[in-house]
């Protein structure tokens, strides 16, 4: 691994990349650490210990949610309002033509999710705001709403900086930052409070956790295509055989970040509309309560199912598939095929389906019987994103290396 990482530093293009995207990570980090002028820091961290929601978005920006920082939304409202812009590709004509107009449409939807995060970070601004119930002037509430939807634009803008100099995409990479700087943190507190057996258990959930993770994200089934043959003139085109790969998990993490806002939704409501009712909801769904087990385990299923039909349409694959003279061996073309490949969907889903859900939950249920602080920072949803995005970058670096003729980091 030092040997190819050495290579990687001697092609001077790759190189720079590396470096730019260490810099900027670096900025990233520094502003995590930038404290929001105004705000008094005790009253929050009370908070912080009481909310449940606080506590999840803060695995998401480093801890720059708890140090009340200028880059306390973190990445997760850009990251939300992309996933939006694809699911609207389904849902509304003009965005569907967007995505079929190549680099032109694909800038038109980047812009309008600009647009989206925008509006997400003002509304989550002012959740935050309202959940600290300072007496300020509004002037002061009005400088720190400004603050932390400017240092949201700012953490889009790193992200989209390294995804086009950078290696890797820049989403990615920067919630992978935020999650493995709570690294240290966990350890040293699961150190403190853990006996040896408990640190035993901690190493074998992790490894086991990330050898099913990479195997699940790795896993895929591959579907026959066969081209007919075309003659065009002197020269024959076509008659190649390929196929379509269709990925165990192909939603990723997706699902898990819908069924949790699902479920957090009623305690945020709470939070900004205080009701009996809606209070009577949020504490039902409390963290590791049965119902709330329950239902995020149902939701991730569902999430994963609809997600999957979005990017994966079999109506549009099959359709794309009879336009430039494709078949799949033994099914008739048109409609037969998209039932084929629609079944062949689900059979390979729903296992990601049932994966995804236990390791959401795995962690949050030895949190709760354990009390080992080392799952309250690396739940089920960090560790996905953290092999899946390490699994990412180094096939990136690794088909850099393999254009130069260098070994690559995977073998």
């Amino acid at each position: 691994m030092i040997k190819e990482l050495a290579n990687a530093f001697k092609v001077e293009e790759l190189r720079k990349k590396l470096l730019f995207t260490l810099f900027i990570i670096i900025l990233y980090r520094l502003g995590s650490f930038i404290p929001i002028p105004g705000v008094p820091r005790g009253v929050f961290a009370k908070l912080f210990r009481e909310s449940a929601i606080l506590g999840f978005l803060n695995i998401f920006t480093g801890g720059a949610l708890e140090n009340l920082a200028i880059f306390a939304l973190g990445i997760m409202p850009y990251i939300t309002a992309s996933i939006i812009m694809e699911l609207l590709t389904v849902v509304i004509p003009q965005v569907e033509r967007w995505a079929k107009e190549g680099e032109e449409g694909r800038r038109k939807i980047v812009q309008w999710s600009r647009y989206l995060t925008l509006i997400l970070a003002l509304i989550q601004s002012f959740f935050i705001m309202n959940s600290l119930r300072l007496s300020i002037p509004v002037i002061n509430k009005m400088v720190i709403v400004i603050t932390l939807v400017s240092g949201m634009a700012l953490i889009m803008w790193m992200a989209e900086l390294i995804t086009q100099r950078g290696i890797g995409n820049g989403m990615s990479l920067l919630i992978f930052t935020s999650i493995i700087s709570r690294f240290p943190q966990a350890i040293a507190e699961t150190l403190q409070v853990a006996s040896p057996a408990y640190i035993g258990l901690v190493i074998v959930v992790v490894c086991l956790a990330i050898a099913g993770i990479i195997f699940i994200e790795q896993g895929q089934r591959r579907i026959p295509v066969s081209y007919a043959k075309r003659i065009i003139g002197r020269r024959v085109y076509g008659g190649a055989s390929t196929y379509l790969p269709v990925k165990i998990n192909s939603a990723g993490v997706i699902p898990i970040i819908f069924a949790s806002s699902v479920l957090f939704f009623p305690a945020a409501m709470a939070k900004v509309m205080p009701s009996g009712i809606l209070q009577d909801l949020a504490n039902s769904l409390e963290r590791a309560s049965f119902l709330y087990l329950f239902l995020y385990f149902v939701l991730i299923i569902f999430f994963t199912f609809f997600y999957s039909e979005i990017i994966f349409n079999p109506v549009r694959l099959a359709e794309d598939l009879q336009k430039w003279g494709g078949f799949i061996p033994g099914v008739r073309p048109g409609a037969p095929t998209t039932d084929y490949i629609n079944r062949i969907l689900k059979r390979v889903t729903f296992p990601g389906a049932v994966f995804l859900g236990v390791v959401a939950l795995f962690p949050t249920v030895l949190l709760s019987q354990t009390k080992i602080p080392f799952f309250k920072f690396f739940g089920g949803t960090s560790i996905l994103i953290t092999v899946g995005v390490a699994l990412d970058t180094v096939k990136q670096i690794e088909a850099q290396l393999l254009m130069r003729r260098y070994e690559g980091l995977l073998k």
